[in-house]
């Protein structure tokens, strides 16, 4: 179980619905990945006409809670407009709030991240906000109301997995009592099981398995691989030694002469 603002959830999973093959194989993913939130791009219900409505349709059959994101924003006026719509048209006040700054990395605002963070928490939105792995500007968000933080381990779609573990870990002991959730650049399940392993609370990804070889297996795996990361880190890892140690007890031996 996972608390997310108040909300008390059975899966560290997060999943996206963008870019799936069909939305039959989209709805036998999420139910075999164990998810309990998807993700939903308000662009896509505002352009996909009936397609969208019918879309829409299957994500309510799914019993899942939506996350609606403000993908594809590149200024704080943009963000905020989308997602003040989304709450209208999803019935939620949870937002995952993407400004992005460049074209190329997709890498956010963070900047204007911050100044839209504050507006929606103002507004009674429970903001998760796509940043970066910086200290300081989790702080920011921290201040502006959010209660989620969802850094980055690798640029959107790249599936890279976690390029500056370092960061990410510095960034759990720094917040050790805030949701932290690892956004983007997951391509492999043992990337999930690693940001897991570092204490994270939760995984969102959506490329990984939408653009799979068998979107349903990677689902299944991805969902099983969070679980494994966080039990393993619950449980107490060794760690690394420079130097070996035998795991058969010398003491008591028989002595062979």
């Amino acid at each position: 179980m996972i608390e997310l603002y108040e909300a008390e959830l059975p899966s560290r999973l997060l999943l996206g619905t963008a870019q799936y093959p069909s939305p039959a194989i989209l709805a036998e993913a999420v139910r075999a990945s164990g998810t309990a939130v998807v993700t939903v791009s308000l662009r896509r219900e505002m352009a996909g006409g009936r397609a969208g409505e019918e879309f829409w349709s299957l994500i309510r059959s799914l019993g899942v809670r939506i996350l609606p994101n403000t993908a594809g924003c590149h200024s704080v006026k943009e963000a905020v407009t989308t997602a003040q719509m989304a709450r209208e048209v999803f019935g939620t006040n949870w937002v995952k709030l993407e400004v992005i700054g460049n074209h190329d990395t997709l890498q956010p605002d963070v900047f204007g991240l911050v100044e839209a963070a504050r507006i929606l928490c103002e507004d009674g939105f429970a903001v998760f906000p796509y940043t970066t792995d910086d200290l300081i500007v989790a702080e920011r968000l921290l201040a502006a109301g959010c209660k989620v933080l969802m850094p980055w381990c690798a640029p959107i779609g790249s599936a890279l997995g976690p390029i500056n573990i370092t960061a990410l870990r510095s960034m759990r002991g720094h917040f050790p009592e805030v949701p932290l959730i690892v956004d983007a650049g997951l391509g492999r399940p043992s990337h999930a099981a690693t940001v897991m392993e570092l204490g994270f609370d939760a995984a969102l990804l959506n490329t990984a398995v939408a653009k799979a070889a068998d979107p349903v297996g990677m689902a299944r795996a991805f969902g099983k691989a969070v679980e494994a990361g966080r039990e393993a880190f619950s449980s107490g890892m060794l760690e690394p030694r420079e130097i070996a140690m035998p795991s058969t007890p010398t003491i008591g031996r028989a002595v062979f002469s």
